[in-house]
C-alpha cells in the first residue's frame, strides 16, 4: 500500500514542484513506483515541467466525477507516473478539493510512493492536500520570508494531527545573507532532509521536460534529491567518489 506524502510550502517560488517531480523521479530510480499527482488545481505545473500540459483526462475530470482516477494517470518516458490538473480556469468554481482525500484513497493500491504537489500557501486546496497525506515534507528556501511562513504551515499541519517528516531547503547559493541551515532548523524545530543548492539547470529540465536528476544526474543538486529520495524509501544509496565522476 503506498505512502502518501505531500509535498508543501507556505509560500510560492521556493522549488516545490520541482522538489515534488525529482523525488518522484529519484524514488523511481530506486525501484519504487511513485505517482506524482498535481494537487495544485489552481495554478497546475506537473504537467507542464514533464511534457504532459493538455491531456485528454486530468484530475480535475476525475474530482468532478466524470473519469476514474487510473484513466488520468501517465507515464513519463523515464517511468515516473503524473497525474496532471487542467490549465483550464473554466471549471475551477465546481472543483471541491476536499475529494483529494478520496483521490488518495483510491491511489493506495496502484504504487508504493504517491506524491501530491500541493498548493503554496494555506488556502483550501493546500489544507486539503495536507488531509489526504500520511505525512508533509515542507520546502523552503533560506529566506526569512519563506521560513517564517514555512513555519506557518508547520504549525497548521501540528494543529491538524499531521506529521511533518523533516524540511528540504532548496535554492541555496551560499550567500552570505541567507539564514544558516541551523537557524532554520531551529526555527521551524523540524529536521532537514537535505540541502538542495541552485542549479542553472532546473531551466534547462523544464524546457526538456524532464526531472533534473535525468538531464544532469552528477550536479549537486541531482544528488541532493537522491540523497533524500533513499532516506524515504529506506535504501542505502552512495554516491560515486569524486574519483569515479571525474573519469565516468
Amino acid at each position: 500500500m503506498a505512502k502518501l506524502l505531500t509535498i508543501i510550502s507556505g509560500k510560492g517560488g521556493v522549488g516545490k514542484t520541482t522538489t515534488a517531480i525529482n523525488l518522484g523521479a529519484a524514488l523511481n530510480s530506486f525501484g519504487k513506483e511513485v505517482i506524482v499527482v498535481d494537487a495544485n488545481l489552481t495554478t497546475p505545473n506537473v504537467g507542464l515541467h514533464l511534457g504532459a500540459p493538455i491531456v485528454p483526462v486530468n484530475l480535475n475530470h476525475v474530482l468532478l466525477g466524470k473519469a476514474k482516477i487510473s484513466d488520468a494517470i501517465y507515464e513519463h518516458e523515464s517511468g515516473t507516473k503524473i497525474i496532471p490538473s487542467s490549465l483550464s480556469v473554466k471549471e475551477l468554481r465546481r472543483l471541491n478539493p476536499k475529494k483529494l482525500r478520496e483521490v488518495g484513497k483510491s491511489l493506495r493500491k496502484m504504487a508504493d510512493f504517491v506524491l501530491f504537489d500541493a498548493a503554496a500557501g494555506l488556502g483550501e486546496e493546500a489544507v486539503s492536500s495536507i488531509e489526504a497525506a500520511d505525512g508533509l515534507i515542507l520546502v523552503t528556501n533560506p529566506e526569512i520570508p519563506a521560513v517564517t511562513d514555512a513555519l506557518k504551515t508547520a504549525k497548521l499541519a501540528e494543529e491538524m494531527g499531521k506529521e511533518v517528516l523533516g524540511v528540504i531547503v532548496t535554492r541555496v547559493r551560499g550567500l552570505k545573507s541567507e539564514m544558516p541551515i541551523s537557524n532554520i532548523r531551529e526555527m521551524l524545530d523540524l529536521p532537514i532532509l537535505g540541502v538542495v543548492p541552485e542549479d542553472y539547470r532546473m531551466q534547462e529540465a523544464l524546457v526538456q521536460k524532464d526531472a533534473l536528476i535525468h538531464i544532469s544526474p552528477r550536479s549537486k543538486a541531482s544528488r541532493a534529491y537522491r540523497k533524500i529520495a533513499a532516506k524515504l524509501a529506506g535504501v542505502s544509496h552512495k554516491e560515486p567518489s569524486l574519483w569515479v565522476r571525474m573519469f565516468s
